[in-house]
């Protein structure tokens, strides 16, 4: 079974009118943010903010209902014409509210609407529902249904959870109305950057990019121990930064890397996943992140710049530690790297692919030195495409742009549904008063005390991150679990920034790991053991949370020699990590566990890692200590039992 076929599987078979109908809808989406993010006027006017975001509902979710079937169960025709109906008032009722924007904000409609406007907001209200089922499954549907009802019976709930009461028409109408529910945060940053954003990745990826990123890797680590996992590891940290996504990275470098790793001596569970795990860690890589880094931006109301310098050591230090445990497996078992004429030439690899580097690059440039968020994909987008259609192989035609602009719109489709549900949850807490309190009560409850916060955090971002996506699942924790930690003294974006890593993990984490699924079907391997190898693999992904959590100079928030002292020692702490998982350290060779020495000598090195990882000069210098002890000590023992095997060769003789 091919992978791609399976992702494509998710979709609707759609007839050329109907694939017509999504092309346009995804065109006038594309059109409508353009004219919004540069600010061009429409007839002389700008759009109101509310009445541009009732327009992208009206377009993208309204696409849910074509691209995702009811069920896969019963009459197709039957199932499609309510599909079409369902997409039809999807469409309707926002454009009108889009007509209606004026009026909603000037009478107060977010509080008490009148009869019809109440009827239709209950009806979008059911069909948000209803798109985020299709698109993420019942588990996150039935999750944002229990949260948007939370007003008609927060007065009920029992200690911090109890909240102020409101009405089920209020409850609607806020839903609908207000800027801080269906509108809030989550719609606003989808709105005003994520768009061009997740169009700048599929331009990305149609144009080849993903090949030329994956060539890329095969010229710089191709030739080394190991080298097809090592590319997976790079390719995927490339690719993955720029997509924000991790299934379609997977699915993108995945389908080449996987195979490849396997042919090299890879077992199939741990090609799978190696490949898990990489493009899990594509998410934490700048310069683009995915959906959850724009709105941490702003809700923490900082430019995504900041968030994206933050989350740099970080997303370092975890593609060492996987860098350094393929290294170790491949030094273990004789994997030896690709021969010369396995590997592209460098040069025309940069001669066919150097403006994927040029688009890069001028992202970054309006990004982090012009500052201009909002605009800096379009304009990579444009010198992606102009540079694009030079040459034969990369160049679109009618039929590739068509196909080009689609998937878009599945994208953004699937993206927009999942933020407008989450904005739900965001508009109940607001309504009901609970967040603030709930987050004192934590505090109490903890007695103030930073491990017991932070393992709460982790486990409720863990568990959350099982039925949610990572944006939801962040949006929640940090309204309510965010101010909580912030209260006991941790920096802010550190916060915030630990809290999404913690979702993003259940990505490879069974029973869950949702990475592990496409991952296994190309590896031809049991999700299950794919997930369990993604998550030895990523096991120092679990660490790295909590080193930057507790020393805010490892997201970037410290003077430089802080900063540079604090990388330098959790460098070499991940390393040690890393290396005693899988069993080898470079310089020593293998670590053997299979005696009480070898025992020691290794926990030893892990706990020297870890204590290198944390604050502050002092532990540095005691982390170094216990490794130069634990290594004096694997010499000592090495040379101990040589002489032995001396001796008893001479006395054999």
């Amino acid at each position: 079974m091919q992978p791609k076929g399976q992702i494509e599987a998710r979709y609707r078979t759609l007839s050329d009118f109907w694939r017509w109908t999504t092309v346009v809808l995804s065109f006038a989406g594309l059109f409508l943010a353009i004219f919004q993010v540069f600010h061009f006027q429409f007839f002389g006017k700008m759009l109101m903010e509310n009445s541009y975001l009732y327009l992208l509902l009206s377009f993208y979710v309204s696409m849910v209902f074509l691209f995702f079937p009811l069920t896969k169960q019963g009459p197709p025709k039957i199932i499609f014409y309510v599909d079409v109906f369902l997409g039809l008032l999807t469409f309707a009722i926002p454009l009108y509210f889009a007509w209606l924007g004026y009026d909603i904000i000037e009478a107060g409609w977010s509080y008490r609407a009148p009869p019809r406007m109440f009827i239709m907001a209950v009806i979008l209200w059911g069909l948000v529902l209803e798109a985020v089922r299709r698109t993420s499954g019942m588990s996150l549907a039935v999750i944002i249904l229990i949260f948007s009802l939370y007003p008609l019976y927060a007065p009920y709930m029992p200690g911090f959870m109890e909240g102020y009461g409101r009405s089920f028409s209020t409850t609607a109408a806020f839903h609908a109305f207000s800027i801080q529910s269906l509108l809030g945060i989550p719609m606003r940053v989808a709105g005003m950057i994520l768009i061009g954003f997740i169009i700048f990745g599929v331009a990305l990826q149609a144009s080849g990019g993903g090949d030329f990123f994956l060539k890329l890797s095969y010229c710089i680590l191709g030739a080394t121990r190991g080298g097809t996992a090592k590319v997976a590891v790079l390719s995927s940290a490339l690719f993955g930064s720029l997509s924000g996504s991790v299934i379609s990275n997977v699915v993108t470098t995945g389908s080449i890397t996987i195979p490849a790793i396997k042919k090299s001596g890879y077992s199939a569970h741990n090609a799978g996943g190696i490949e898990c795990a990489a493009s899990t860690g594509g998410v934490l890589m700048p310069p683009v992140m995915g959906a959850t880094a724009f709105i941490m931006a702003a809700f923490l109301s900082i430019s995504y710049s900041k968030i994206a310098l933050a989350a740099a050591i970080p997303s370092v230090l975890a593609y060492i530690g996987l860098l350094i445990q393929v290294d170790g497996y491949a030094a273990r078992h004789g994997l030896k790297g690709l021969s010369k004429g396995e590997i592209p030439s460098l040069k025309k690899t940069l001669i066919q692919g150097w403006f994927y580097l040029g688009a890069v690059a001028v992202l970054l440039y309006f990004l982090f030195i012009l500052r201009l968020e909002s605009q800096a994909p379009f304009i990579s987008i444009l010198f992606l495409l102009a540079f694009a259609m030079i040459r034969k192989e990369t160049r679109f035609t009618v039929h590739s742009f068509l196909q080009f602009i689609q998937n878009t719109g599945k994208l953004l489709a699937e993206l927009v549904a999942i933020l407008a549900g989450a904005g739900m949850i965001l508009g109940s807490l607001a309504l009901t008063g609970v967040a603030a309190a709930f987050a004192r009560e934590i505090v109490a409850l903890a007695g103030g005390n930073v491990f017991f916060m932070l393992i709460l955090g982790a486990l409720a971002s863990f568990i959350l991150g099982m039925g949610m996506t990572i944006t939801a699942c962040y949006v929640f924790l940090a309204l309510v679990l965010a101010p909580a930690l912030e209260i006991i003294g941790l920096n802010q974006i550190a916060v915030h920034l630990y809290l999404m890593y913690w979702g993003m993990l259940s990505y490879i984490t069974p029973p869950v790991a949702l990475a592990s699924f496409p991952a296994a079907v190309i590896a031809q391997s049991n999700p299950i053991k794919v997930g369990l190898v993604a998550m030895k693999l990523g096991a120092v992904k679990y660490l790295v949370p909590l080193f930057f959590v507790l020393d805010a100079a490892l997201v970037m928030q410290a003077e430089i020699g802080a900063i540079l002292q604090a990388f330098v020692s959790a460098t070499l702490g991940v390393l040690l990590i890393g290396s005693v998982l899988e069993g080898y350290l470079i310089g020593i060779g293998k670590l053997e566990f299979n005696t009480i020495t070898g025992i020691i000598s290794g926990a030893a090195l892990f706990i020297a890692g870890f204590i290198l990882g944390l604050p502050g000069l002092k532990t540095d210098f005691l982390g170094l200590a216990i490794t130069g002890a634990a290594l004096l000590f694997i010499f000592i023992m090495r040379s101990v039992k040589k002489r032995i095997g001396d001796l008893s060769e001479q006395s054999q003789k």
